[in-house]
């Protein structure tokens, strides 16, 4: 037992070493670090493959940084709300990451409460709280970070959604502009088109709210556009 376990030990330490002469392709600190964050869009629910949503759109193309020189991490959670974000996904991104750069999306599952019965003015309350500390935060946390949140797209097929949306919109604006971070316009990206939402498609659900590949796209593309 002891010999399999010297054995191991050994072969552990030529690992290590690796061979003679021989160069690390990339180093964890030399290469550009982006960090998804938030709820079901971020994660790329909708999209087939999930490596089709946006967030990975934006690394395949390299938006940030040369795709071989970016290490990308998803740390978006399908049902996420701020709260969860809050208590979940930024520790991490200030702990063990430390990106240079942050995708925001959230809000979504926020507003899903109002549309269930809550009151409206103490869920608008507590999601510009949620928001504020989550991007000011960061920006604490990451004083050079590029961080950017999306602001939310309307869903017309549900009654009710748009005032919300843009109440929730409001907020988002504003909590960015005083966080230092910048506003992805997926609202006008999808406003007027078709095509871009699961809840278009027949026999879909009636709360089906994701977005299509197209959609992802879009939102993508809003992404790269404030980028720029």
């Amino acid at each position: 037992m002891l010999k399999t376990v010297f054995r191991l030990v050994a072969l552990l330490g030529l690992l290590a070493a690796g061979p003679a002469g021989a160069e690390v392709p990339w180093t964890f600190s030399n290469n550009t670090r982006y960090l998804a964050l938030g709820d079901s869009l971020a994660a790329g629910y909708g999209a087939i493959p999930t490596t089709q949503g946006y967030a990975y759109l934006l690394y395949q193309k390299g938006v940030y940084d040369r795709t071989p020189n970016t290490i990308f991490a998803n740390a978006a959670v399908p049902g996420a709300k701020s709260s969860d974000v809050l208590a979940y996904q930024v520790p991490q991104a200030i702990n063990l990451f430390e990106p240079h750069v942050v995708t925001l999306s959230v809000g979504g599952n926020d507003l899903l409460a109002i549309l269930r019965g809550a009151d409206p003015l103490e869920v608008f309350q507590q999601f510009a709280l949620n928001l504020g500390n989550i991007l000011c935060g960061l920006r604490e946390a990451l004083p050079q970070a590029r961080i950017y949140v999306h602001n939310l797209y309307d869903v017309p097929e549900i009654q009710g959604a748009l005032q919300a949306v843009l109440t929730a919109n409001v907020i988002i604006a504003d909590v960015a502009m005083a966080c230092g971070a910048s506003v992805a316009d997926v609202y006008s990206a999808f406003a007027g088109r078709t095509g871009l939402l699961l809840v278009e498609r027949n026999g879909a659900d009636d709360f089906e709210v994701h977005p299509t590949n197209a959609g992802h796209r879009a939102i993508a593309a809003a992404f790269e556009a404030v980028h720029q």
